[in-house]
């Protein structure tokens, strides 16, 4: 990184963020650990912790809602109480957004817009979104991002470290190294917004023949590594269509299955976020006809032998191919596998996979209430995993999973009636490993991306 930058990873702002979330963490920490060695561990000690984390806000908070989305991770209390935690840090002020804007574009940064709000339209965890208009009167969307992220995400992840040793120690049968190299991976990257401008450029080449989603245009001379500018997208939120008709919602579900399974199969990409937040639905008429994709952070590029592995693992659960089921966990990096860990893996890959698998038109739960979704299967795996494990789960599995969940979850609020098997089947007809290879080479490129280890 250039000497030049001043909010490059600071010790000063380091040490500031050690000792605000090492002390609220710790405490916590301590209580967990007297509660375990007493028997009385349980939901206080999760509200405890969520309150602790949701006092200091920042990537600390990114960090928790990550964690509470990868199944079975967490107990289920923690992961409830982290679930409910919000992102959002405080603004910044008017004057503080001046400063921030000239440290990026310069001195005479309000004559390269044609308006700006200098009052926030969104916060987040990273940034706050401003509204502004180009000089030629184009509505953007301007993310500015928060001074010393970079200090303070390696901060947070040096705690996240801490907090998974203690939970190695305390609960052997998972071993979370791996997921705790992917978090740290992906928070990072997060952090670089002129990567995340080209995130959007890979999903706008790869979905522009694609009507039911939209991608933002990019306006690259008003963004830097923490300035991003994008076209504004009108939509509205998409729990706001829950109780519309079911063709309404068939046609949001069906845009969300397009927006994630289509840029996997042809660029062996996923949007990794599958927070609500970062899609709204768009109108013609005034009838919902797609979704717009909002945030291009949290975007996992695979090498296009996991994406093998998906579509034969799929094809192996759908003909009770063992060899094939087997072979695609083997790509994947799981390792050390003997018959008992295959089943227990089954067991959870049968739940994900299940929409894919059966070609009628069902609903994603098919009669479970959604607030049981995956629990019964989690439960099953945890118990299977304390008597076989260690396993490790590897790096590439975590976001991939965690983002399939999420998908689900979006049906799910939908209550969406689809038959996922043929739309599924549809992204991986005539799939090919050289060609998944050649196509996502030439997006990756084009888009200014390297290729993927």
């Amino acid at each position: 990184m250039a000497e030049t930058d001043r909010e490059a990873n600071r010790f000063s702002a380091r040490a500031g963020r050690y000792a605000s979330v090492g002390a609220n963490v710790g405490g916590v920490a301590a209580r967990m650990a007297m509660s375990r060695l007493f028997g009385k561990e349980g939901t206080t000690n999760a509200a405890a912790l969520a309150q602790a984390l949701g006092g200091l806000k920042g990537p600390i908070m990114k960090v928790a809602q990550l964690l509470a989305t990868v199944p079975d991770l967490l107990p289920p209390e923690y992961a409830a109480e982290l679930q409910k935690l919000q992102a959002d840090a405080p603004p910044m002020g008017a004057a503080f957004v001046r400063r921030r804007m000239q440290s990026e574009l310069g001195a005479g940064w309000q004559a390269r817009f044609g308006s700006f709000d200098l009052k926030p339209a969104a916060a987040a965890s990273l940034g706050q979104v401003h509204r502004a208009t180009s000089k030629d009167g184009e509505r953007l969307a301007c993310k500015l991002q928060y001074p010393d992220m970079q200090s303070a995400v390696e901060a947070d992840l040096k705690q996240l470290e801490l907090a998974f040793a203690l939970h190695r120690r305390m609960n052997s049968w998972l071993d979370t190294r791996e997921i705790a190299k992917e978090i740290g991976a992906r928070v990072r990257e997060e952090l670089d917004y002129e990567r995340e401008a080209k995130h959007a450029a890979l999903y706008g080449a790869v979905l522009k023949d694609i009507a039911a989603v939209r991608v933002p245009q990019v306006h690259p001379s008003l963004s830097t590594k923490r300035l991003l500018t994008l076209g504004w997208l009108d939509g509205d939120r998409i729990l706001g269509f829950a109780e519309e008709p079911v063709e309404v919602r068939n046609r949001i579900a069906q845009a969300m299955f397009k927006a994630w399974w289509h840029p996997f199969s042809r660029a062996a990409v996923i949007h990794g976020d599958p927070h609500l937040g970062n899609y709204t639905v768009f109108s013609e008429g005034g009838e919902a006809v797609g979704i717009n994709l909002l945030d291009y952070g949290c975007v996992r590029i695979f090498h296009p032998r996991f994406v093998g592995g998906v579509v034969d693992l799929y094809r192996g659960l759908l003909t009770g191919d063992e060899a094939r089921i087997v072979h695609a966990y083997e790509v994947w990096g799981f390792k050390n596998l003997d018959r008992e860990k295959i089943e227990i893996l089954n067991i959870w890959a049968r739940f994900i996979y299940g929409p894919l698998l059966e070609d009628r038109t069902r609903t994603v739960a098919d009669g479970v209430k959604p607030g049981e979704y995956g629990r019964r299967q989690a439960f099953e795996v945890h118990q299977a995993l304390k008597e076989r494990g260690p396993v490790t789960v590897p790096q590439e599995f975590v976001f991939m999973d965690r983002a399939a969940v999420g998908l689900g979850a979006v049906f799910l609020h939908l209550r969406s009636e689809l038959n996922y098997h043929r739309l599924f089947e549809a992204e991986i007809e005539h799939f090919s490993l050289d060609t998944l290879a050649e196509r996502q080479g030439r997006a990756l490129a084009e888009a200014g991306l390297p290729n993927p280890a």
